[in-house]
């Protein structure tokens, strides 16, 4: 793990870090994601005019797509966007049941009805995966409206929910910041951070 990347969880990860720090953390471990999530895109060749001559360049021509999964994986986005600026930004909200097999609820969805083919890839962005029901749900949710390409982008995760995903959608490329070992009882990672979504907007 980068060094960097491994300052930013042990601060995502303290108890005490209140809220401003966690979104300064988290946005900052999502920027080295980003660069992990988009080193294999394609480039295409192009002529560039410098202010001294013509120069051949490689340029990125493709459409992405980012599916925040609400609220933490909003957390994520403006990271994603420095990378991919004109990318579409798809939102997909959930209630997670808080009794086994804690299966996510969709409450609401902005990814269109028909992908266009022109979107390349659509990268699925969730601090974390634990059981992976909301990874598992929001991955089919998108192939059943036309994804050609996903790749799932979690801060941690655990050993669990990452052979699910494997398991149920061995197709998806997994990007993660880190693995736990286990979950407790409540379906949340240990050691883990906490709620992700509590931890950076608080609602008391």
């Amino acid at each position: 793990m980068h060094p960097v990347a491994r300052d930013a969880m042990a601060r995502l990860r303290n108890e005490y870090t209140l809220a401003p720090e966690f979104r300064r953390q988290l946005h900052r471990l999502s920027l080295l994601l980003a660069n992990r999530a988009t080193l294999e895109l394609p480039t295409t060749s192009c002529d560039v005019s410098t202010p001294l001559a013509s120069t051949k360049c490689q340029a990125m021509d493709d459409l992405y797509a980012l599916v925040p999964v609400m609220r933490a994986g909003n957390g994520m986005l403006d990271a994603f966007l420095t990378f991919l600026p004109n990318a579409l930004v798809w939102h997909l909200s959930m209630s997670r049941m808080h009794e086994d097999p804690f299966d996510p609820i969709l409450t609401d969805s902005k990814v269109p009805d028909a992908i266009p083919g022109s979107v390349h890839t659509c990268f699925v962005l969730d601090p974390m995966l634990a059981t992976a029901g909301s990874a598992c749900f929001t991955v089919q949710h998108l192939k059943d409206r036309g994804a050609k390409r996903i790749v799932f982008v979690g801060v941690l995760g655990c050993t669990q929910g990452i052979a699910r995903l494997q398991s149920e959608h061995p197709d998806v490329d997994i990007v993660i910041g880190a693995v736990d070992p286990r979950l407790n009882e409540m379906a949340y990672i240990v050691p883990g951070l906490g709620d992700a979504g509590d931890r950076l907007y608080p609602t008391q």
